[in-house]
């Protein structure tokens, strides 16, 4: 047999932004309940409202099962002690205990229980346990720390199993079938029959428990609201729930304010009225900033809202005549004065004030736009658009809202007639701030963006104020992937840096490209090369290999290249031990790069073979064939690099498939003659050289 359970928590408003949190919460701490019972409910559901927390558990068992526990105690032989030990821990006395080879066990039988029982504790536990960001205390009962909290006044309960009621209390305040319907369409009670008619004898009251429903009558209606009037609503999914989280009957509605505002920054417009006021702004059929806006009301007002719609238009309009009054206000002084108040703001007490970064951003930014890293730059323009960068920080309006920073800077910068190029890298010398943010291409901008992130990565790490594990307090992981997309998506060319922060670039570079499909491994054998801080080059270089490693050839090349490498590895194990007994040994072929043995003593011999054209014996097909296509390969993979070809160094790299394939079929390395033992396997290293032209195969995988 089971029912469904109807438990709802009502209470005063609950802020929208912490209902989410707290339907996540209320069917973690139910279900943790039922798992504490051994009982198992069908599906769950939770909904909220400003004013309730309901939740549904369908097909809950009526009772929980009978279960026997079982306790391992000591050995029968164990000293009197211990038994008597075990005997208090269980409350048993020694003739209730069972022997088991040689054991005692303590075992309880535990009859089931009625689930309405199980649930009378845990609602109250529920409650009491409940994690809310913020809580409050109230009544006489508040002089006590040990009284109720909860985030409002908590003022009913209901719980039902089926049909029967779940009898609970807590801080003075029982359960019972009734609830409250909406707070102006509905007075007095409304009595609860169960789980089956809860939402629509709510319903009926103007209530509609169900969020989601409530999202999309908001969602649905506010874009109505503004097509019947001709215009297109701006839409914005946190708004949608911000305003169903604060009604419980959602009615949008359009209103209108004074055009006069419109000389307002658009973004502006939309802040007052989305943050201040959670209202949608709406847009005129050329995409431009229309004069209405669309409020979210509670209830069905019997004047169609006439009434709702001018008490939010006339509070709006005080809302936009102190952001009219800081626009004007801030227009006053130009940029250039306001940059100078910024000595007064400390960017940090290790690296001075803002004033000081921004100098440390101007002389960069001239820097990148005089060398030519960033093309076609005026470095006079880049120096002037760092200095004014940050200007707007001291503004009013920036003051208000400060996601405006940047954005407002750009305005003013406009406003007072300087340059385009310097107003719009003022406006975006932030970007890209996030993954899916726009990366600047303008040449000014790109100067401007790219000194400020390097300054603030270089000046952190130079105070060694770097990130570590999860904390990152001044967003360097942020800035190090602002600054491989500027660099990359524009082609600059400019060293990543030395020491700890090419590392640092290298750990932010790989996160970016996994999420962009790219494996880590390709790009750690890229790194691994030594030398390499071009981040296009760099990255040229991975999508090749990866593109490379993607085919048949590239599959069987990395197969042969591993087998040579463990060979030669083996070998240097060989030859590590002969030397140790003072015998003879054959040149080292280690995991180092292979180029440096041509300097080494003992590699010497090899290498002279190789440069002359007899090698005391006939080489074998397959070995000729591997010596000719090196030749080959080797320089034209080199040249390709060098040429930053990485697809022509590839396509020469998969000329020796085949050959080493050849090779390894037909030619015994380990060959009982040593001469041809070592001119063979310096042709495996003059292989793997030759490989590590492009990339370090070794640490791919696979």
């Amino acid at each position: 047999m089971s029912a469904d359970f109807l438990l709802e928590l009502r209470c005063e408003e609950i802020p929208a932004r912490m209902q989410a949190g707290a339907r996540a919460d209320l069917e973690k701490l139910f279900r943790k309940e039922l798992d504490a019972a051994g009982l198992k409910a069908g599906e769950v559901s939770v909904w909220s409202t400003p004013r309730r927390l309901a939740l549904i558990a369908r097909a809950l068992p009526l009772a929980t099962e009978a279960v026997s526990e079982e306790v391992k105690g000591p050995r029968t032989s164990a000293p009197e002690q211990a038994l008597e030990g075990f005997l208090r821990k269980t409350g048993l006395s020694k003739d209730q205990l069972t022997e088991r080879d040689g054991v005692w066990f303590a075992i309880t039988e535990k009859p089931g229980r009625a689930t309405r029982d199980v649930l009378a504790q845990a609602i109250p536990a529920i409650i009491r346990a409940f994690p809310w960001p913020k809580s409050q205390r109230w009544g006489a009962a508040s002089i006590s720390t040990e009284s109720l909290r909860w985030v409002r006044p908590l003022s009913g309960i209901v719980a039902i199993l089926g049909e029967d009621l779940v009898e609970c209390e807590i801080g003075g305040i029982r359960s019972g079938y009734a609830t409250l319907g909406h707070r102006f369409h509905h007075a007095g009670e409304i009595t609860i029959g169960g789980a089956a008619d809860y939402a629509e004898k709510l319903r009926a009251c103007h209530v509609i428990v169900d969020h989601a429903e409530r999202e999309a009558m908001v969602r649905d209606r506010a874009k109505s609201a503004a097509e019947a009037a001709g215009l297109v609503l701006v839409e914005d999914e946190g708004l949608v729930i911000e305003n169903a989280g604060l009604t419980e009957w959602p009615v949008p509605l359009l209103g209108r304010f004074d055009e006069a505002f419109l000389s307002v920054p658009p973004e502006v417009i939309q802040l007052t009225a989305r943050v201040n006021q959670k209202y949608f702004i709406c847009r005129d059929g050329a995409g431009k900033l229309a004069n209405a806006f669309v409020c979210t009301a509670n209830i069905e007002a019997k004047d169609g809202g006439a009434a709702i719609v001018d008490g939010n238009r006339k509070v709006l309009a005080a809302r936009l005549s102190d952001a009219r009054f800081f626009w004007e206000q801030d227009k006053k002084p130009p940029l250039a004065q306001q940059a100078g108040k910024l000595a007064r703001i400390t960017f940090h007490e290790k690296l001075g004030t803002v004033a000081d970064k921004v100098e440390r951003v101007a002389k960069l930014a001239e820097w990148l736009a005089s060398e030519g890293i960033v093309p076609n730059c005026d470095p006079a323009l880049a120096r002037q658009a760092a200095e004014l960068c940050k200007a707007d920080l001291v503004t009013e309006m920036v003051g208000e809202f400060p996601e405006l920073q940047g954005l407002m800077g750009g305005y003013y910068a406009r406003a007072e007639g300087l340059p385009d190029a310097v107003a719009d890298a003022i406006r975006d010398h932030y970007k890209p701030v996030g993954q899916g943010d726009d990366v600047p291409t303008a040449p000014v901008t790109v100067a401007v963006a790219l000194a400020d992130k390097l300054d603030t990565l270089r000046s952190f790490f130079s105070i060694d104020e770097k990130p570590t594990g999860s904390k990152d307090p001044f967003a360097l992981r942020r800035a190090a992937l602002g600054i491989i997309r500027l660099v990359t998506e524009n082609g600059l060319r400019m060293s990543a840096g030395e020491g700890d922060l090419l590392a640092f670039f290298a750990d932010r570079l790989k996160v970016q490209q996994r999420e962009a499909g790219v494996r880590h491994d390709l790009i750690d054998a890229v790194f691994a090369l030594g030398g390499e801080d071009d981040l296009v080059r760099l990255l040229a270089r991975v999508h090749a290999l990866q593109a490379f490693v993607g085919t048949e050839d590239g599959v069987n090349l990395l197969a042969g290249y591993k087998r040579a490498a463990n060979i030669l590895k083996k070998e240097q194990a060989t030859d590590q031990n002969a030397g140790a007994r003072g015998e003879g040994v054959v040149p080292p072929t280690g995991e180092e790069d292979p180029l440096v043995l041509v300097d080494d003593p003992l590699f010497k011999g090899v290498a002279a073979q190789f440069a002359h054209p007899e090698l005391g014996y006939t080489p074998e097909p397959a070995e000729k064939a591997l010596m000719d296509a090196l030749a080959d390969a080797a320089p034209r993979a080199e040249a390709a690099v060098a040429a930053e070809d990485f697809t022509a160094a590839m396509a020469a790299l998969a000329s020796l498939r085949e050959p080493i394939d050849a090779f390894f079929d037909s030619v015994t390395v380990n060959d009982a003659d040593a001469n041809k033992r070592c001119n063979r396997l310096g042709l495996l290293d003059q292989f793997r050289a030759a490989v590590h032209k492009v990339a370090d195969f070794s640490r791919i995988e696979g």
